[in-house]
């Protein structure tokens, strides 16, 4: 039953595809939760989501603290344990998943709607978020794997290139700690250090409700009034607090025995509502997000086969997230390397794109967004992001318009007054050259 189910789900999402046109409808439950409700016909299946502004910036000190929470939702709710849980799923050809990251948590169901099978998967789902039990057992077990996960990470050039870019970036800020915490905070965390986490962060009013499926907006009501109706109505966190940018650049080294050095260059960048959003965003595909076409690509690998890749981007958050410039070369190539990423970096900002360029990166762009979101998995992601980041219910439709509209001169300007080459933060990791 569970494999037919489950290959019927996938034949029906790789042989079907959505409007690109979206139309999201958005409500408020008598709770307070926000509802995000997107009709697709003929798939006899739902996907749903349910994110909290309850990620790893708000660890506090306790870092890896959301981290855990999110990852023992499933374990063990009401009088189920895991094995329980996993079979009620399994049973109706449902799959779920719960996750975190830096700015939210998010727990996810994909089920047929057929109402027997829909019905059951929603209860559980529904009892997951109101009745987790976070039992002893379960958490050590839970503890030990993420310690086990964090000693591995001392052995990975790039985990740890990336800790310390981030540090360097946010020192003092949520957003500078790992969201799977470190060996020493994660060692300090208790069963009932996850319990008040809960309390306090997974209530209704700080819930968003994601619906994407062949459900009417009664049935997409009633399902969402379900599945917070055994939450307390709590309140929404506040704000996290500014990012300061750095006030030099500053270069950092940490030696590791490795035969490739992981460079990592950047600063604070972009945040999801900024109005430079889509003027960065097209700058960096042309810059370094676009692969083996970018020019940080030409430059360091083609023309002078200094790294595999060479690749940029803006990570965009609630607040200003980093932008990245990143490379792996041999550890003797390290200032040559570093010295080709600078300079390019800086040629784009101070002349900015060719017109050439810019219609090709829009091209490239706007030919293959509509398969981004192609299936309900994708379009649920996608009006996730649109509710927790408080994006316009257009934002799909509108965004090939958007790239557009973007010019040479506008890329110009935001890199400009958004990247100051001065103020670059560098990170490598590897073995120094003799």
């Amino acid at each position: 039953m569970r494999l037919f189910l489950y290959s019927f789900i996938l034949l029906l999402c790789s042989s079907q595809s959505l409007n690109a046109a979206a139309k999201i409808d958005h409500w408020q439950t008598p709770q307070g939760s926000r509802v995000y409700y997107v009709r697709t016909e003929g798939l006899p299946m739902a996907d749903i989501q349910v994110l909290f502004d309850a990620g790893s910036a708000r660890d506090g000190q306790q870092f890896g603290l959301a981290a855990l929470t999110a990852g023992l939702l499933d374990t063990g709710a009401g009088q189920w344990d895991a094995n329980a849980i996993a079979d009620r799923f399994e049973s109706v050809g449902a799959i779920f998943g719960a996750a975190s990251s830096i700015d939210s948590a998010s727990l996810s169901l994909r089920t047929l709607t057929d109402k027997p099978l829909f019905d059951k998967a929603v209860d559980t789902m529904q009892v997951i978020l109101a009745r987790p039990r976070f039992n002893e057992a379960d958490f050590q077990r839970e503890k030990n794997r993420t310690l086990a996960g964090l000693k591995q990470q001392e052995e990975s050039p790039s985990d740890l290139a990336s800790i310390a870019f981030y540090k360097t970036l946010y020192y003092g800020h949520p957003y500078a700690h790992p969201s799977s915490g470190n060996l020493k905070t994660v060692a300090a965390l208790t069963a009932d250090d996850l319990r008040r986490f809960y309390q306090k962060y997974y209530v209704a009013t700080n819930a968003i409700i994601v619906i994407v499926g062949d459900l009417t907006k009664q049935q997409a009501e009633q399902t969402a009034e379900k599945l917070v109706a055994g939450l307390p109505t709590g309140q929404r966190p506040g704000a996290l607090p500014d990012v300061t940018m750095p006030v030099k650049s500053t270069q950092q080294h940490i030696e590791f025995p490795s035969t490739q050095t992981h460079v990592l260059v950047g600063l604070p960048g972009t945040y999801r509502k900024d109005a430079d959003y889509f003027n960065l965003y097209v700058g960096n595909h042309i810059l370094g997000g676009s692969g083996l076409v970018s020019k940080l690509f030409e430059e360091v690998r083609e023309k002078r086969g200094l790294a595999y890749s060479a690749s940029s981007a803006f990570i965009t958050m609630l607040k200003p997230g980093p932008f990245l410039v990143s490379l792996q070369t041999r550890n003797d190539q390290t200032p040559q390397a570093l010295q080709v990423l600078n300079k390019t970096l800086a040629d784009f900002i101070a002349n900015g794109p060719s017109e050439a360029e810019l219609a090709a990166a829009k091209k490239n762009i706007t030919g293959g967004f509509a398969m981004r979101f192609d299936t309900n998995k994708e379009l649920a992601s996608y009006v996730g992001m649109i509710g927790f980041y408080g994006l316009p219910l257009d934002y799909l439709n509108n965004f090939q318009q958007k790239i557009e509209q973007v010019t040479v001169a506008s890329i110009s300007d935001a890199f400009k007054r958004r990247v100051n080459p001065q103020l670059l933060q560098t990170v490598t990791v590897g073995k120094s050259a003799k």
